[in-house]
């Protein structure tokens, strides 16, 4: 009897980890993505400005780049399992505050739930390198396509949510919170292991080399100018495509069909990555994706559909790549969280500039032909430190 019992622990464990740690990644863009379908709903409440709305899809890189340096320390403090719970307890309690009506509680619930995610996003690299050492491009690709699909799903229901069922803004990003409700439920069996983040927390002692080093800046702006271009239009794409004759529930719709496209490479990417030698000539082409995007939009709006899916599994899969090369570039798993840390840290620093200064370029220029061509331009950029960061080596340990 006593084998029985521990059978089935032993081959449930890891599958309910799994599914705890695809649950938590469901809430690491959904909550954000969710609210450029009704952001002009929102606009219209509180008269805000283009730079102003601008500032609702900063606050949360803002957060990420504050509040990832910290991750480790926190994971080294209260353990790895406990810090993930805790992030989905700022998410959640973000989307309640965000939802609440005033406009502090809107920017000031943005906030929190940016801070949550950035924990998230650090973290969970870590755990996978600690708990999936022979699994990194496998469980990537399925935490990646499992963000990418709530995303969709939150892109494509606000709106419907927040006009055809008359919720208002409020109501339907409201509904966001069954995400992190339903994570925080499979991941409390977790809460009892004693284990910790030992590279989160040791990250902190074998960080400084990591600063020094070509390659990790190659990775991290890599992912820092993707993460620039593709936060740009998770905050702008209805906007823009709004401007080109469509109206806000196709381009809700769009806005959501771009979220499905990211969350495509989740499904290819993993298996192609174990036949290749490196990684340069995937990392190349789906960065040119990305340059198709905004030359389709800029030149045939109408076709947005394709244009969309094109930037859409481009950027998605250079998340997804960015997230391998935090365990393909590094010699051991201290080394992987502190890349993932200064790659979080800088990169969505970067990308925290995107939507403001985009949506000021809009109001200088009164249209969305200059942003979208200095858009184009980062691109290209992508595709050269995509080739670079994508060469068969590592960052030679410390010492």
């Amino acid at each position: 009897m006593t084998q029985r019992q521990e059978v089935p622990t032993q081959d449930w464990r890891p599958v309910l980890l799994l599914i705890g740690i695809l649950l938590i990644a469901a809430n690491l863009r959904a909550p954000i993505t969710g609210l450029a379908p009704v952001l002009s709903m929102i606009q219209s409440a509180f008269d805000l400005s283009t730079a102003a709305a601008g500032v609702l899809t900063t606050l949360p890189l803002l957060a990420f780049a504050l509040v990832s340096p910290f991750a480790p320390m926190l994971a080294r403090r209260f353990g790895l399992e406990r810090t993930l719970f805790g992030a989905l307890v700022l998410v959640g309690g973000g989307v309640v505050v965000r939802s609440l009506g005033p406009v502090w509680c809107l920017y000031g619930g943005t906030a929190v739930i940016g801070a949550g995610i950035a924990i998230g996003n650090v973290l969970l690299p870590s755990l996978l390198k600690r708990d999936f050492p022979n699994r990194i491009a496998k469980v990537t690709s399925a935490y990646a396509l499992t963000m990418g699909i709530a995303a969709a799903t939150a892109s494509a229901t606000v709106f419907p949510l927040a006009s055809g069922f008359g919720l208002g803004w409020a109501g339907a990003l409201a509904a966001i919170l069954v995400l992190p409700l339903s994570a925080m439920a499979m991941w409390w069996p977790q809460l009892g292991k004693q284990a910790s983040a030992v590279s989160g927390g040791a990250a902190a002692t074998d960080g400084m080399p990591i600063w020094r080093s070509a390659l990790a800046w190659q990775v991290t702006l890599f992912m820092g100018l993707n993460s620039f271009v593709y936060y740009v239009m998770i905050g702008w794409l209805p906007s823009v495509l709004t401007s080109n004759g469509y109206t806000a529930a196709e381009a809700g719709s769009l806005h959501g069909w771009m979220q499905l496209a990211s969350a495509i490479p989740g499904v290819v990417l993993g298996p192609l990555i174990h036949r290749m030698k490196d990684q340069r000539a995937v990392a190349f082409c789906v960065s040119l994706l990305l340059s198709v995007g905004f030359l389709g939009l800029l030149l045939r709006p109408g076709l947005a559909t394709l244009w969309v899916a094109a930037f859409g599994f481009g950027s998605g899969a250079c998340i997804i790549l960015s997230l391998m090369f935090m365990g393909l570039r590094t010699s051991s798993p201290t080394q992987a969280a502190a890349l993932s840390g200064m790659a979080q840290c800088i990169g969505y620093l970067l990308a925290a500039f995107g939507p403001p200064l985009v949506g000021l370029l809009r109001d200088l220029s009164g249209g969305w032909s200059m942003p979208l061509t200095v858009c184009l331009t980062m691109t290209l950029a992508i595709a050269g430190l995509g080739t670079l960061a994508g060469r068969n080596v590592r960052i030679p340990a410390k010492g």
